[in-house]
Formats: C-alpha cells, sequence, structure tokens
C-alpha cells in the first residue's frame, strides 16, 4: 500500500488490524442508491478504505438534497448524482476506483448487472418492487447484500435498529417488502437497517418530470415523498457501512 493510502487508514487499522484493512482495501462493493441514506453508506466505506466502489442511481442533485445528502451542494446541482458523488469520493482518495452508473435498477436492467462480480451489494432503492428484485437477485446470485429499510419521516435516532428482514417490527417498508417477496415465492433473510419509529409528518406526490418545490428532477413517473432528516439518512447509511466494514473484518 502507498504512503497516501496507509496515513488514510491509519485509525481504521489501529482499530481492526492491517490485515482487515487489506480486506477491505480489496474488496468490491456496488451501492443502489445514492440519496440521503446511500451517499453516506458509500462514503463511509470510502473513507474506511474501501478502493472499488460501483455507484448507481438515475437521479440529479436537486434543492431538497441539500439537507441530507453527500454530494449535495449549490455547485453540484443539477448534476447527476453518482457522478457528483464519484468527484467528491476521488478528492478524497484519488487512488480510488470509483464508477458512477447513472441507471436505474430494475426488471428490465436486471441483465445490465453482474452482481456477482462484487463481494457486497448495498441495497439502498426507495422503489418497492426494484427493492424486492435487488434483494431477491443478490441472494439468488450469491452475494452477500445489506439493506435499508424506511428512514423518512423518523426523527429519533436512538430508534434505529440492524436486525433480520424477517424479525424486524415496527417498519411499513419492512413489512411490505417481506409480504412482496413472499408472494413472489422467493422469501430471502438479509440483516437490514431499520427503524421501529412511527413515521411522522406529511407525505407528497412528486412528478419526477415537474419541479416539486422547486425541484429538477430526473424523468421517470410519479414518487412519493415524506420528510427526512440528515441525522437520521446518515445514521441509516453509516450502520450500513458498519455492517459492511465489520463482516469484512470478521467482526460480525
Amino acid at each position: 500500500m502507498d504512503d497516501f493510502f496507509s496515513a488514510m487508514t491509519s485509525r481504521v487499522s489501529m482499530a481492526l488490524g492491517d490485515e482487515a484493512v487489506a480486506r477491505i482495501s480489496r474488496a468490491r462493493i456496488i451501492v443502489f442508491g445514492v440519496g440521503g441514506v446511500g451517499s453516506w453508506c458509500a462514503e463511509g466505506l470510502l473513507r474506511s478504505g474501501v478502493l472499488h466502489l460501483t455507484l448507481v442511481d438515475p437521479d440529479i442533485v436537486c434543492s431538497t438534497n441539500l439537507n441530507r445528502q453527500a454530494q449535495a451542494a449549490s455547485s453540484t446541482l443539477g448534476r447527476p448524482k453518482v457522478e457528483a458523488l464519484r468527484d467528491r469520493f476521488l478528492d478524497i482518495n484519488p487512488g480510488a476506483c470509483v464508477v458512477a452508473r447513472r441507471e436505474t435498477f430494475t426488471e428490465a436492467t436486471l441483465g445490465d448487472f453482474s452482481l456477482s462480480d462484487y463481494d457486497y451489494v448495498v441495497d439502498a432503492i426507495d422503489s418497492i418492487e426494484d427493492k424486492a428484485l435487488l434483494l431477491r437477485e443478490s441472494v439468488k446470485q450469491g452475494v452477500k447484500v445489506f439493506s435499508s429499510m424506511g428512514a423518512a419521516g423518523r426523527t429519533d435516532p436512538s430508534r434505529i435498529k440492524t436486525g433480520l428482514l424477517s424479525k424486524t417490527h415496527g417498519c411499513p417498508l419492512a413489512r411490505v417488502i417481506r409480504r412482496r417477496l413472499r408472494r413472489e415465492e422467493s422469501p430471502v433473510e438479509v440483516l437490514c437497517v431499520y427503524s421501529d419509529e412511527e413515521a411522522v409528518g406529511a407525505s407528497v406526490e412528486m412528478d419526477r418530470e415537474g419541479h416539486q418545490a422547486g425541484d429538477a428532477v430526473s424523468p421517470g413517473g410519479r414518487k412519493r415523498v415524506s420528510g427526512s432528516l440528515a441525522h437520521i439518512t446518515a445514521l441509516f447509511g453509516f450502520t450500513l457501512t458498519g455492517l459492511v466494514i465489520n463482516d469484512i473484518a470478521g467482526k460480525i
């Protein structure tokens, strides 16, 4: 390892050991969804010594991302999220290999992704259909996957938990995903991050071809949007980081 990387990861080595850092540096990880949860997860991975990261997200940075997404800044408004995040990461570690894919993971694009090329899949997708597909395909292809459930509308960081999908409670998104996978006769067991806090606040339907509340967002139908807080989405993301890093280091 070069001097820059050794210095960058020196505190990680002190916590986990040199061999763990070497394994972290070799891990190939793909993160689906780089919004309020996924962007911070990916940044945590990079800062922990991951050198091979692929970022997947179709959207552009808009003004309402500024309160909670790592790559969102006045200078990145209108840019693809994955490209803005890649540039941020290369500024942190120019030696990293960060692939930015401005794409959507769906049934139609499934064949464009070779999940088995990766050691870990991180799921931070919003779409129920696409999230269920990613979990099912990751397990089917034998790739370890960690998933984020619903962070929107939560305010209490002490209610954030980790657990097997089958054991989650108080999270409507997790319940919907479980039911969908059972209905598809493909129940899978994955470790996920969730909150058992009841969501608060209103939600609105956004036209993704329009400019809800001043936003400029990527085309692709409609979605329902709820309030989100930086300290919640970032903690979800960093907890996902912890699941990956501790798994590589043999801590879980």
